[in-house]
């Protein structure tokens, strides 16, 4: 079994963008998600992944992830899961011997940026970078699979 221990906050400014060593673009949706689980197909321009989670509400999830081929995926993405796909790019930022992972959405979750940081245990302590805001690990409306649902365009006012 897999294990995923991972906080989740909100950006409040741009300090990050000096401090990326790296980013990849990604294209992923959901084939199903319910209250046990959700089953995603992730694709970025070299690699495609099949990645099954547990629902749980927090930090500590179950988690099991697999190769695909990048040609199944695509087709995958377009044909079978929900729609709007979940556009992003992420990027890697090290932050006092942590890496921390930047997303950036784009399409209908335009605006929202959300850093994560995968720990080894759940008390684990960080430090944390002055551009990170409010924690909304145990708010579902940051999950990706809720953000298919219920887009960030559709909740935040401008």
């Amino acid at each position: 079994m897999g294990q995923e221990i991972e906080r989740k906050f909100l950006v409040v400014s741009e300090q990050w963008r000096d401090a990326v060593v790296a980013h990849v673009v990604y294209r992923q949706g959901y084939l199903c998600g319910n209250q046990r689980s959700s089953v995603r197909i992730r694709v970025s321009d070299q690699e495609a992944r099949l990645n099954i989670k547990s629902a749980t509400l927090g930090i500590e999830r179950q988690e099991y992830d697999y190769p695909l081929p990048l040609e199944d995926a695509h087709t995958l993405l377009d044909c079978l899961c929900e729609q709007p796909l979940i556009e992003k790019t992420r990027y890697y930022v090290d932050y006092q011997e942590k890496r921390w992972e930047i997303d950036v959405f784009a399409g209908d979750n335009a605006g929202l940026i959300v850093a994560e940081i995968e720990l080894a245990c759940v008390d684990e302590t960080i430090a944390l970078p002055p551009w990170v805001g409010e924690e909304v690990s145990h708010d579902p409306r940051y999950y990706n699979v809720s953000l298919v649902k219920y887009p960030y365009k559709d909740w935040v006012r401008p």
